[in-house]
């Protein structure tokens, strides 16, 4: 690493940073501007006329995202009934928009999903569609599939069905307003049976022995100074808004299953030597995972305030390993099972921003209604998992890239400050650690710890061009 050994001001630090991350896209060989070919059909299709379909613009739709999203893909209709609960969850119709074999479809699958930097978000589709005419934006009518569920108060499923329709949501609310107003009894009759929604679901993943790791999130934000970085516990909210999206999955999955054609989300099981390893992990660091405890029962009661727990979620991610994508025709996947879930579950409420999604979606529109599976997406299918999983890697150098660079040059002013850290994971080679603040996470040569212990650490050097940081450990007493 070429170390840094003084302090370096905080604009030339950003400036540094700037020229890091625009080298990151290159090295990664990020996608630029659209093709003209494929920027003239987006803007033609965005401009098409809707066409006739059943009118659901009687619904109160509203979508709930993070502060300042305009790439909407799901808008909810929430409401209580005698039996339960009634769910409507629309689903932006990106398929209308896209001519398969085309210009636009070929440069989308080359991209595959949105992927998501500091310096700026790479789109699957371009803004005339993802941020215009394909996104469910409040007050505009819209095409969506949209999911209808009902459901028993304890979250059982008792009727499910899918239509494409016209819809227009009422209001786009970000997590904060969402939650405060939930807290605060102000929500409208839309919005208001979220929780017990959300709660019933969780109660139900439970059941079938799923374990959703809803880990704190360390996030990249801009700040008057520039970037910097923040550990995020999600709101209550999120993990209800996410079970809605696991609930169509999972219907998703139940429709292509009995079709007997389709793609699905799988991961197989922890095999019993990863599951032995984990708990043992889980005694040394003295928050023990008990016998006859469920895992995501274990999960679920953790306080992800304890600095000892993050290191409890860094070893558990390791149970939730080799997911891919399985396509089928005919004969089901031997293995059908999204482990985390405890069920079979498909991709589907993220159109605009993940490629397989336009297969799912009209692949259970034509099952749900009877009608044939279009020939472009049943001949296609088996190109979906190279594409996803090609893409999916680009996703997770871009990501872990940036927030190495972000957070040497948040560092980059402190060179010789000792800072408090927490022990992640070690291997033979590397320790990984946790700072308690900033919220920057790191992996070191020659710093020796068990998983959990607290430990002291003086920053020796950082290099923005590459995301690297040297510490040295700090004797305490």
């Amino acid at each position: 690493m070429a170390r840094r050994s003084s302090r370096l001001s905080a604009s030339a630090a950003q400036s540094e940073l700037a020229e890091a991350l625009a080298a990151l896209r290159v090295q990664l060989g990020v996608p630029g501007e659209w093709p003209d070919d494929a920027a003239v059909e987006a803007e033609q299709a965005s401009a098409a006329p809707l066409g006739e379909l059943p009118d659901l613009t009687d619904l109160e739709f509203l979508t709930i995202d993070p502060a300042g999203s305009t790439d909407l893909d799901q808008a909810m209709h929430l409401a209580t009934t005698d039996a339960g609960f009634e769910v409507h969850y629309a689903i932006a119709d990106v398929p209308f928009f896209v001519a398969p074999d085309g210009a636009l479809d070929d440069e989308t699958r080359r991209r595959g999903q949105t992927l998501y930097a500091p310096d700026g978000r790479i789109p699957l589709h371009p803004a005339v569609i993802s941020e215009g005419a394909g996104s469910l934006l409040p007050g505009q009518l819209r095409r969506a599939f949209v999911w209808r569920f009902e459901l028993e108060a304890g979250g059982t499923v008792t009727a499910t069905s899918l239509t494409r329709a016209l819809v227009k949501s009422r209001r786009q609310w970000s997590y904060d307003e969402a939650q405060q107003a939930i807290d605060d009894g102000t929500a409208p009759p839309a919005l208001a049976p979220l929780p017990a929604i959300g709660k019933a679901l969780i109660a139900q993943e439970a059941a079938r022995g799923g374990a959703s790791l809803n880990t704190p999130d360390q996030e990249v934000v801009l700040t008057p100074d520039g970037y910097g970085v923040e550990r995020r516990v999600p709101l209550p909210i999120e993990d209800w808004n996410a079970q809605l999206s696991l609930l169509t999955g999972m219907a998703a999955a139940h429709i292509m299953l009995g079709g007997g054609v389709g793609i699905l989300r799988t991961m197989p099981p922890a095999d019993e030597s990863a599951v032995a390893a984990f708990r043992a992990r889980t005694e040394l660091l003295g928050l023990p995972w008990a016998e006859g405890t469920e895992y995501g029962e274990y999960l679920r009661g953790l306080d992800r305030a304890q600095p000892r727990v993050l290191a409890v979620l860094q070893a558990a991610a390791s149970l939730f390993r080799n997911a891919g994508y399985e396509v089928f025709d005919g004969a089901p996947p031997k293995q059908p099972v999204q482990a985390a879930l405890a069920a079979p579950y498909a991709h589907v409420t993220a159109p605009l921003r993940r490629l397989v999604d336009r297969w799912g979606l009209v692949i259970c529109e034509a099952l749900a209604t009877g009608k044939p599976v279009p020939d472009w997406a049943r001949a296609s299918l088996p190109e979906l998992p190279r594409i996803m999983a090609t893409t999916s890697s680009l996703s997770g150098r871009l990501d872990s890239g940036a927030l190495d660079r972000v957070e040497a040059a948040v560092l980059s002013g402190r060179v010789g400050d000792e800072f408090d850290a927490v022990v992640l994971a070690q291997n033979h080679t590397k320790t990984r650690i946790q700072l308690a603040e900033p919220p920057v996470e790191a992996s070191v040569d020659g710093i020796v710890g068990a998983p959990g212990d607290t430990l002291r650490v003086r920053l020796v050097g950082t290099a923005i061009a590459t995301g690297e940081m040297e510490f040295a450990p700090v004797a305490i007493g």
